[in-house]
């Protein structure tokens, strides 16, 4: 096959590393590492840096990682593994990630299993064959020592290579149901999360544990096991109807996540409750629809953004400083109120009898 006059044309135009390096009048090695953003750069003047990266615009330099990958043998690309792609959690936790790798001049892939173990098994050979150098788990349970270097965001099995990036759940459960007994709630309502879901078994002994210190009792008739691999708010909403056939009065709800809660505060409105005036819910994560809903969700916030960087961070500091691996990474939570909580008043009683 001939190879075409304008190809072979741009090929022969195209500005080389070394172009960049006369015009600037500094060594290869240098700009190398000002535009591949190497830790070598760190040592580099900010001064000399810009006058590279302005050098760099202005000759319209593009780097060719094939070549590079083949020079230094390594692909500068990660494998991203996550239950769904575009749900509220998750792609938070990738715009985390994709904001890092992209200043590190990396490539990341990314794969959905929703939770079907052969799926997952099959998308990380898929991984493996297309030569990731590393691995980022999202609500996804590793429980066997991976091939690569792996960080695991709401990861919560103690693996050989993997680094866990976890919430701490005993003070984020604290920090709801605090929230509620001080505004005179004590008749709560639980949605417990999904069985497939990494975060569930954790949270919910946390707030059994938070639940007992506080003097909160938690009755069997008000918490609702929620089931299915919906990631909108129709999730919540069969299991806050399923609360209201149970005629069990309650005052509040703390839901298993945001988009639980929003599901449910549906099934509340819908049946004639008021949020907050008959009904306080509580959510989890903080997704960006929390603030948006009508009443806005009062919730426990994920620093969901923030922990996709640290993953990152994480794994190409074991990938290109030979970082010392770190078992477990924690990070806080925060508490945020809105609109869809409120001191007690007639909440719940409505389940019984009119308000």
């Amino acid at each position: 096959m001939k190879t075409s006059k304008r190809t072979k044309s741009k090929r022969e135009n195209a500005v080389t590393l070394k172009a960049v390096a006369n015009h600037v009048g500094l060594t290869a090695g240098t700009v190398s590492a000002v535009l591949n953003n190497s830790a070598a750069s760190r040592s580099i003047p900010e001064r000399t840096r810009r006058r590279i990266l302005d050098a760099a615009r202005e000759l319209n330099y593009r780097p060719n990682f094939f070549a590079r990958s083949l020079r230094v043998q390594r692909t500068y690309t990660i494998g991203v593994i996550l239950e769904e792609i575009g749900d509220g959690y998750g792609s938070m936790v990738v715009s985390g990630i994709e904001e890092y790798v992209r200043e590190k001049n990396y490539f990341f892939l990314t794969v959905a299993h929703r939770h079907d173990k052969k799926l997952l098994q099959t998308y990380s050979q898929m991984l493996l064959s297309r030569g990731v150098e590393g691995l980022i788990t999202v609500d996804t349970s590793v429980s066997e020592a991976p091939a690569l270097p792996t960080v695991s965001v709401a990861g919560h099995c103690a693996v050989q290579n993997v680094t866990n990036i976890v919430l701490d759940h005993r003070k984020a459960a604290e920090l709801g149901l605090k929230h509620l007994k001080e505004l005179g709630h004590t008749e709560i309502a639980f949605l417990k999360g999904q069985p497939q879901s990494s975060d569930s078994e954790v949270r919910w002994n946390a707030i059994c544990e938070k639940a007992k210190e506080l003097g909160i009792g938690i009755r069997p008739e008000l918490v609702v096991q929620i089931t299915g691999l919906d990631s909108t708010p129709e999730l919540g909403y069969p299991f806050g109807k399923e609360l209201l056939a149970r005629k069990a009065p309650f005052t509040a709800l703390f839901a298993y996540n945001d988009i639980s809660a929003i599901g449910a505060m549906r099934a509340f409105q819908e049946a004639g409750w008021r949020v907050p005036e008959d009904i306080s819910v509580v959510g989890f994560d903080d997704i960006m629809i929390a603030a948006l809903c009508m009443p806005g969700l009062t919730t426990v916030r994920q620093p969901l953004k923030r922990m996709g960087q640290i993953a990152a961070q994480t794994l190409l500091g074991r990938l290109d400083a030979n970082e010392e691996y770190t078992p477990e990474i924690a990070v806080a939570p925060e508490f945020v109120v809105r609109k869809s909580t409120a001191a007690l008043g007639c909440s719940g009683v409505k389940v019984a009898r009119d308000c």
